[in-house]
């Protein structure tokens, strides 16, 4: 019988056999295929499963008190309450993830899975060792005090990161109707760019409409080329330096910061924040663009 002890022991086979005959058939398809990057997403996958062993969750203990608070109980053995979960979650998830771009304590944790340089599916396991320890599961507290087993919520979290798995395949095109309602491929891989046009974008887990609602959807954008992986792209395959490269160097921030005021922003600000605000944000990023295209146009004739 499947349970939520033993489905990694099915999972993870299956997702990196798969990722590796992916690997296989671009490497043949484009002549080239980064084996080394593959190579550390499996490392970081089996040292997250053996970091599990002796869990740490700096959220867990909000979500058992909120859980022992909670407004009511809700059902999971009929079909509304369920529903309401998954469709519950999904917006909490929006939040949690769109915080993991926003704020840089979350940032620390996340820029590991936008780390590789490539988008293919070994890129979806590569998730990071520091999210527990980090609290990003806070954001699920709405629920477990509404009524949600906390673990009924992870194991719907679980499930939610498992459908996007597939959705790393950068070869897979649009999908029609489905773009409307449903995180694609698409809509991913735009997510994943490092283009100014694409950053802080597309957020979704299984559905794309909270970013349609919030502000934060960007289509694909036909004839642009996309560059994947982080602003200033990670050139190491050092595993330890992907993991705790961010939270070394959020700590060197810190012991350099001038008051309490900059050493908040270093912690909690957007992961690009500086002091003299030229930090390579995404609206910096895009304003610097349209002022070269300007200089770049030709001159008005008249």
């Amino acid at each position: 019988m499947l349970t939520l002890g033993t489905l990694p022991l099915v999972v993870i086979p299956i997702v990196v056999a798969t990722a590796a005959l992916e690997g296989v058939a671009l490497a043949r398809r484009r002549g080239r295929y980064d084996w080394r990057a593959f190579g550390v997403s499996v490392a970081d996958l089996v040292g997250r499963q053996l970091l599990l062993l002796a869990p740490i969750s700096l959220a867990a203990p909000f979500l058992a008190a909120a859980y022992e608070h909670r407004i009511v109980t809700v059902p999971l053995d009929t079909g509304w309450g369920l529903a309401i979960l998954v469709l519950g979650q999904e917006l909490c998830y929006y939040w949690l993830h769109r915080a993991s771009h926003e704020v840089r304590w979350f940032w620390a944790s996340h820029q590991v899975h936008h780390s590789p340089n490539e988008l293919n599916l070994a890129a979806a396991f590569r998730v990071g060792w520091t999210g527990r320890a980090s609290g990003v599961l806070i954001f699920y507290l709405p629920l477990a005090f509404l009524g949600f087993d906390p673990v009924a919520i992870y194991v719907v979290h679980t499930l939610n990161l498992l459908y996007q798995f597939w959705l790393h395949a950068d070869w897979i095109p649009k999908l029609g109707p489905l773009e409307w309602v449903l995180n694609t491929p698409a809509h991913h891989r735009v997510h994943h760019a490092a283009n100014p046009e694409y950053l802080d974008a597309n957020y979704g887990g299984i559905l794309i409409v909270w970013d349609r609602l919030f502000g934060t959807f960007v289509a694909e954008r036909p004839g642009v080329a996309m560059r994947f992986g982080q602003v200033k792209p990670v050139t190491t395959y050092n595993l330890l330096a992907i993991e705790f490269g961010e939270w070394t160097a959020m700590l060197r921030d810190l012991t350099r910061a001038d008051g309490w005021r900059e050493r908040l922003a270093r912690i909690f600000a957007h992961p690009a924040w500086r002091p003299d605000g030229q930090g390579l944000t995404a609206a910096n990023l895009r304003r610097a663009r349209r002022g070269a295209a300007a200089l770049t146009a030709p001159p008005l004739s008249g």
